[in-house]
């Protein structure tokens, strides 16, 4: 992609008219100085004095006018003198253009308005276009920001450093790398690679297009780079996952160079300590936000919210939450996050309904806790509130959603949603192989991953973990062991816990205990427990007793506080008629201390989210009569502000 600039020539932004007078009328003069000192009014009143015939130099006096209204944020006045601009046939006048497309793009939010101004201008120079093009990428319209270079492009209109800064800004926001390269071209062919602002703006499209290392280069090619580079690289690194290097950066900045970061650095720092789990480092961060005087600062103490939720300290969260004096919905959206990382679903939600407005992140997280609750009434109310309050279309909700409905065992809910969503990401893919996975739908869910790549998507790590979970529960030995392959051969992804975890069971549910054995033997993995408690819930219907025997000391040895193990190796021992082992056993496991872990169930009822039953150490007898069981829990005070059965055994027996 080459881009090519025809040079054209444009007119000054005073017309050459206005060089003539040397000394304006001392009215006009008054006006004019008025407008520099930023005194709207008095610029005004001087001018309702004066017979607009008496005015020489209406251009400038108009434009400046303009300018004045803009830096003082009149828009009534603005539109009134953009009024006399028509009347006086000051329209076709560059300077006087430029400043009214101004006023519109900077004051009013619908660049529709903006656009009829533009195109109703008589000449259309640089400034014109930048301002147009700046106007789209404020107003969240990158795509049409670049579309409009082009044109600008077309006409022969040669870009300054302001058009560069801008359409490089705009493809780090559309991701249009190829583009992005080229104003890099231009911006060395044309020397504007000194310029600081246009530097930040590329290190800042390099990061965000996922090419650190080339926004590291450029960065280190600056001669003395400020604050707001220092910044930008540092989220770059960041947006990368590069946290350790981040915060290598910013110690560099501060201690070598003597700068002073700004709430955006702390903002980029606070999540790299966040990401590392580094409390300590995020406390230190604390303090420097305080030494700095930033407390009050919504973006650094959301961030603050956010770091110490992610390093597990939900109180500390909680605190600077409380005594922020300004809270938006960031700030709502990071608590939101804390709780649900730390699987505290029912505050989530209690938290929600307090918010006065929610944005997408919101809603996204609000899902993902009624997910974790199985509480799928809880997940269509919110549903509804997400089309009734922000419409449609967004590909993170969404996907939520489709997770949503999965996890409480809604299917067809997911199915149709996802079937309806015109984008989808790695993550919607990965929570509808997941959840056909979860619902026994084993075919379904191959069928989902077959098709995600033919659309050109990349598994990842998740999306493995979905399909050999889906062979797993769909006795499907021979897919399991080709996509095992494929993810290691294919993809080049190393297996993990998780993934040697669905190869054991499947293996195990299909009676290959040694082939399962096998694979735990030699995987990297092969000393955690979890890969061995597995195998061990595999060995229960083996008939190969000195298989299971082994297995369940192997897991005895890793996990001596694992109930299970004990529990198998007494019934193996029973089943062969070894009575003394199993109760060796048994004091074994009541030497050590090691207890049952008591069940519990989600019930989900009118007047609270999750409610459990618990049911404790219970020792049943051989008989039991089950109506009288019943009609005792039915006794059982239901508690409606808590919703909580809780089951007293009546009887008392022996294993």
């Amino acid at each position: 992609m080459k881009l090519f600039f025809f040079k054209r020539h444009c007119s000054s932004l005073i017309s050459s008219n206005l060089h003539k007078t040397q000394n304006p009328p001392p009215k006009q003069s008054q006006i004019l100085h008025l407008c520099k000192s930023g005194l709207l009014f008095d610029a005004i009143r001087i001018l309702n004095s004066i017979n607009p015939s008496e005015i020489t130099l209406k251009p400038l006096v108009y434009a400046s006018l303009l300018q004045t209204c803009t830096k003082a944020v009149s828009l009534t006045h603005g539109l009134q003198i953009h009024a006399h601009v028509i009347k006086s046939g000051l329209e076709t006048d560059r300077f006087v253009g430029n400043s009214l497309l101004s006023l519109y793009f900077k004051l009013i939010p619908d660049m529709s308005e903006t656009r009829r101004v533009f195109d109703a201008l008589y000449f259309r120079d640089v400034i014109s276009w930048t301002s147009m093009i700046t106007g789209y990428v404020r107003a969240g319209k990158p795509a049409t920001s670049v579309a409009l270079f082009w044109e600008m492009v077309s006409f022969g209109i040669e870009p300054n450093d302001f058009t560069v800064s801008a359409v490089v800004k705009a493809c780090s926001q559309v991701g249009y790398y190829r583009l992005g390269r080229c104003l890099h071209g231009v911006v060395v062919s044309r020397g504007f690679d000194s310029n600081p602002v246009i530097v930040t703006a590329l290190i800042d499209m390099y990061g965000r297009n996922h090419r650190p290392g080339d926004a590291r280069q450029l960065f280190d090619e600056m001669i003395q780079p400020g604050a707001i580079c220092w910044t930008s690289v540092i989220s770059a690194l960041t947006r990368n996952d590069m946290f350790r290097e981040a915060l290598g950066c910013f110690y560099l900045m501060q201690r070598c160079h003597g700068l002073f970061p700004d709430g955006f650095t702390f903002g980029t720092v606070l999540t790299a300590c966040g990401n590392l789990g580094r409390l300590r480092q995020g406390r230190e961060m604390h303090a420097k936000v305080v030494t700095y005087g930033l407390c009050g600062n919504v973006v650094v103490e959301s961030s603050l919210v956010d770091m110490y939720g992610k390093c597990g300290s939900v109180d500390d969260s909680r605190r600077v939450f409380d005594r922020m004096p300004v809270k938006n919905s960031v700030s709502w959206s990071a608590l939101l996050g804390v709780y649900c990382q730390a699987g505290e679903f029912e505050s989530v939600i209690k938290h929600f309904r307090e918010m006065e407005e929610a944005d997408l992140y919101c809603f996204g997280t609000v899902l993902r806790a009624c997910a974790g609750l199985a509480a799928v009434q809880h997940g269509k109310e919110v549903h509804c509130q997400y089309v009734r309050r922000c419409g449609w279309r967004d590909v993170i909700v969404e996907s939520a959603l489709v997770n949503l409905y999965a996890k409480c065992g809604c299917i067809d809910f997911a199915r149709s949603v996802f079937i309806q969503m015109l984008v989808r990401n790695l993550i919607t893919w990965n929570s509808m192989i997941c959840g056909f996975a979860q619902n026994g739908q084993g075919e379904e869910a191959l069928g989902i991953f077959d098709e995600m790549i033919k659309e050109g998507m990349k598994p990842d790590y998740i999306s493995f973990i979905g399909v050999l979970f889906a062979c797993s529960h769909a006795g499907l030995v021979d897919q399991g062991r080709r996509n095992f392959i494929l993810m290691t051969k294919e993809y080049g992804i190393k297996p993990g816990i998780e993934h040697y975890c669905c190869m054991v069971d499947l293996l195990g549910r299909a009676g290959l205990l040694e082939e399962a054995e096998n694979l735990i033997e030699s995987a990297e993995c092969r000393n955690d427990s979890s890969l061995w408690a597995v195998l061990l819930g595999a060995s229960t219907t083996c008939t190969n007793s000195a298989t299971a025997e082994r297995i369940a000391k192997k897991m005895i040895k890793l996990e001596p506080d694992y109930h299970l193990s004990y529990v198998l190796l007494a019934n193996v021992y029973r089943s062969v008629g070894r009575w003394d082992d199993a109760m060796e056993i048994a004091k074994l496991m009541q030497d050590r201390g090691v207890k049952k872990t008591p069940a519990k169930s989600w019930i989900e009822s009118n007047s609270r989210l999750g409610s459990h039953l618990h049911v404790g150490d219970v020792h049943l007898p051989r008989k039991i009569d089950f109506n009288a069981v019943w009609g005792h829990c039915m006794k059982t005070r239901i508690d409606g502000s808590e919703s909580k059965v809780e089951y007293q055994p009546m009887l008392e027996a022996g294993v």
